[in-house]
């Protein structure tokens, strides 16, 4: 059921809440061994003690909670008090914050409920959730193929029926690629619309928290719930109110203005064939309606290489902190030399992927190479800036393929290194330029799931919900559950 309903019925009877808990507890039962979409599951006898207490504490203001009874997944990268976060590494294997990330926090004041934390590639270095230091998580629609990440437990949750919401952190393409391989809404948002306070950092110029849903009106709520102007984030927007996206998605919905949608050339024909076909069948749908017309984005090949210098730059920075002593996992430094003990920690908690983006990033960073790479991406990050500010004078949005890509079988990427970066070539723009994206669910090719990505100017989010619903709408794509 969707959440809106959901919330409906346990305002009106919040022992409702119970019933619900038990069934979705029955099914994580049913399904969580086959595809492993949570590191930390809550135990279900805290979570109705949790309930218990937040009936008595909000029993004269129940009415006014958005997510009353909620149970949502939350990406293991995102800071939860007194549960602990790992990030998928063993580096933080035993990290238990001391407070709440402010989209939690938000979550929490709305009356929802932390589930658990869901599984991810180790630090979000990944498009596949193999990196992970635990285990890699499985595709519902598909136990032998990969769910798509780094959110990928965010997704395996929601397209399982184990969570009905959940949050996941995007830096090139994290929450729309396993949106996209599990058959489930995602979206970006504009960089700086969603506080990062608590995230743990990847790349900060590009990473996003977002919401992630089974239909397009419970992600607008989630949205709604954890957008706005947080001081604690020096890159939150300072002049973003709160805004209600269920409101604002119903309004363009009745009105049905007409679009300028851009079909983006490259990205196109860049897909595999079942994908390309896929898409084109819901740009058609689209462009029954809308004014469509085909658009071409220069220098797209140059984007993913820009994005990963600049990505792993970052991320050899963010990671420094992890040594031993101020981060990260704890070895004896008796009578042992600083170098021995920094290298010992960095080896034993970071997995192969992660010490490969560093040590890139390392290099990238160091003198004589600066200019050479780091330097020359900025520049093209910048012209990539201007051409899609150019675009969006005459496209309201702009459509694509989410991946190029059907998701690929376990062990797949690890034969072929490159071929996973290059995964990412239609999804790191939206990051590199700090606009929205979401992805939506159009068609199944062989039973697995394809999706369309669409891109607008900043903060123009309620129009990709609009364009999602009208898909919603027209392909039946609305809180479909795999059956692992």
């Amino acid at each position: 059921m969707p959440v809106h309903k959901l919330v409906e019925e346990f305002k009106i009877d919040p022992s409702k809440v119970f019933d619900y808990l038990d069934s979705l507890y029955d099914n994580i039962k049913r399904v969580e061994n086959k595809i492993q979409s949570f590191i930390t599951i809550i135990p279900q006898e805290t979570l109705d003690r949790y309930v218990e207490n937040l009936i008595k504490e909000n029993k004269h203001r129940i009415d006014n909670l958005k997510l009353f009874g909620i149970p949502i997944a939350v990406k293991d990268n995102i800071s939860t008090k007194g549960i602990r976060t790992t990030c998928a590494s063993k580096m933080l294997e035993n990290y238990v914050p001391p407070y709440n990330a402010t989209v939690v926090e938000k979550i929490m004041r709305e009356g929802g409920i932390i589930i658990g934390k869901t599984n991810m590639d180790e630090f979000a270095m990944g498009s596949t959730t193999e990196t992970s230091a635990f285990y890699p998580t499985k595709n519902p629609w598909d136990t032998t193929r990969v769910p798509g990440g780094s959110s990928g437990g965010s997704a395996t949750a929601l397209a399982s029926g184990e969570a009905p919401l959940a949050l996941g952190s995007d830096t090139g393409g994290s929450i729309r690629n396993p949106a996209s391989f599990c058959g489930v809404y995602g979206l970006k948002p504009t960089y700086g619309l969603v506080s990062r306070y608590g995230l743990i950092a990847y790349a900060s110029s590009m990473d996003q928290i977002g919401p992630m849903a089974r239909n397009v009106v419970d992600l607008a709520i989630l949205l709604s719930v954890i957008a706005g102007h947080d001081p604690r984030d020096s890159t939150s927007v300072p002049f973003v109110q709160s805004v209600d996206y269920v409101q604002e998605l119903y309004k363009l919905y009745h009105k049905e203005p007409k679009l300028r949608i851009g079909i983006i050339k490259e990205f196109f024909e860049g897909s595999e064939e079942p994908v390309k076909k896929a898409a084109t069948k819901a740009v058609d749908l689209l462009c029954s309606y809308h004014e469509c017309q085909e658009i071409s984005l220069p220098f797209s090949k140059q984007i993913i290489a820009a994005y990963y210098i600049i990505a792993m730059a970052e991320a050899s920075s963010n990671l420094a902190r992890f040594d031993g002593v101020r981060y990260g996992m704890k070895i004896d430094f008796t009578n042992r030399s600083w170098d021995e003990a920094f290298t010992e920690v960095r080896t034993k908690g970071f997995g192969y992927e992660v010490r490969k983006r560093i040590a890139i990033g390392a290099y990238i960073l160091s003198a004589g190479y600066r200019d050479m790479y780091y330097i020359r991406a900025l520049k093209l990050r910048r012209v990539l800036k201007e051409r899609f500010d150019q675009i969006f004078k005459d496209h309201d949005i702009v459509v694509s393929p989410t991946m190029p890509i059907l998701p690929p079988r376990l062990g797949e990427f690890f034969k072929d290194p490159l071929r996973i970066y290059l995964a990412d070539v239609n999804t790191v723009a939206a990051n590199l330029v700090g606009i929205p994206a979401i992805s939506i669910p159009v068609d199944f090719y062989n039973g697995l799931p394809v999706g369309l990505q669409a891109m607008a100017k900043q903060f123009s989010e309620p129009l990709l919900l609009y364009v999602a619903k009208q898909l919603e709408d027209r392909t039946g794509f609305r809180d479909i559950l795999a059956q692992p």
